[in-house]
């Protein structure tokens, strides 16, 4: 943009080609990859990181990998204010440290995506909400629609949320539709016709950089078709239904548990990242384990399998990390997907523990204490 060129254009495509794979891709040749690296991001993305432009590229990538992980520590935090759930600050500690060594963490570490960015904007708006911030949270939320496919589920349930309310929770979407129209027109005032140029850009993503999403993965393609409908339709029902409720209430917390999950289980994206948005309701499920304990026996027993997919991950990894200093590099190299096993698989029992523990009617709200908390028997 400093130059005044279209970031959408065949040209930079094969320079980002060349800096990503080292040469430009052949698609007469097989074993070429097929993700074409090219930018697909909203132009006004440029706005964030306009701040490194002049810094040496290399120093950037060591600043980003340790910012990523700063960034999803604090969306611990936000995360618990946003869903009312007050603990010690030793076990939030506890939390941030093994939040920051998940195998989603150790991807945007390596990968440096900007999803840790986009949950950290969507946790802020969470906890502004809680805060009695909502011009505040319309403002995050209009940040994180630099990755709309990321963001889109919980932006829907807010502004269901922020409409159906009175002139206060208006002041939400009022600030959000405001704030994402001054990143638009600055965009289009840099750029012109930038929004053409990235819609054709979303058009043509699918075709060679989409993964089939979870579901997909699992089901034949029709069956996989009806139950994503049928998840999409039991979000938007449970999200009209939960539209009144106070910020305070569980089936606000609720709703931004549905909203995560579904964007995990649904998005045709099979990138480890994306399962930062599982922080939320795994939160749901440790701090309110004692009340929700209390329902059916496959109820509890989704929570309990989310959170040993959970363990598998962070025991198997330390192990691997001890045998790594006694070992050669290529035995441990043989074994080093293990902690991978479960990744999946904890998306889908979190989905499952989550549609088999949301009540069909809510008490009212009730803060959680970290005695609550840590006499949680998993």
């Amino acid at each position: 943009m400093l130059h005044g060129r279209d970031p959408y254009s065949p040209e930079v495509t094969r320079e980002i080609q060349i800096g990503f794979y080292g040469r430009l891709l052949n698609p007469q040749r097989a074993s070429d990859p097929t993700d074409q690296e090219s930018f697909v991001y909203p132009l006004y993305v440029a706005f964030l990181l306009a701040p490194t432009v002049k810094l040496p590229f290399g120093t950037v990538l060591v600043i980003f990998r340790w910012l990523l992980l700063g960034l999803i520590a604090v969306t611990v935090p936000l995360w618990m204010y946003a869903l009312r759930l007050r603990i010690s600050w030793p076990i939030l500690a506890s939390g941030m440290a093994l939040a920051t060594s998940t195998l989603p963490a150790v991807a945007e570490y390596f990968q440096q995506n900007l999803a840790a960015l986009v949950v950290l904007f969507l946790a802020a708006a969470g906890a502004a909400i809680a805060a009695g911030r909502l011009s505040l949270a319309g403002f995050l939320l209009a940040l994180s629609t630099i990755k709309p496919q990321t963001s889109g589920f919980v932006i829907l349930w807010l502004l269901v949320w922020a409409i159906s309310g009175g002139r206060k929770r208006r002041s939400l979407a009022a600030s959000f539709l405001i704030t994402l129209g001054v990143l638009v027109l600055s965009a289009e005032i840099m750029s012109p016709h930038w929004i053409g140029h990235f819609v054709t850009a979303v058009g043509r993503y699918p075709a060679y950089a989409s993964d089939p999403s979870l579901i997909q993965v699992l089901l034949p393609s029709l069956l996989a078709k009806l139950v994503t409908a049928a998840l999409l339709l039991c979000f938007v029902a449970l999200s009209w239904r939960w539209r009144n409720a106070p910020p305070e209430s569980n089936e606000f917390a609720w709703g931004l548990a549905w909203a995560t999950t579904v964007t995990v289980v649904v998005l045709p994206k099979l990138a480890a990242y994306n399962a930062l948005l599982l922080i939320p309701v795994l939160a749901i499920f440790l701090g309110r384990y004692q009340t929700l304990s209390r329902g059916r026996m496959f109820a509890r027993t989704m929570i309990k399998a989310a959170f040993a997919c959970q363990l598998w991950q962070w025991l198997s990894a330390l192990l691997l990390s001890i045998c790594s200093l006694l070992l050669p590099a290529w035995r441990i190299r043989a074994v080093a997907h293990v902690p991978e096993y479960t990744f999946f698989a904890l998306w889908l029992t979190t989905m499952f523990a989550l549609a088999a523990n949301t009540p069909t009617s809510l008490p009212s709200p009730k803060q959680v204490s970290s005695k609550e908390l840590t006499g949680a028997k998993l």
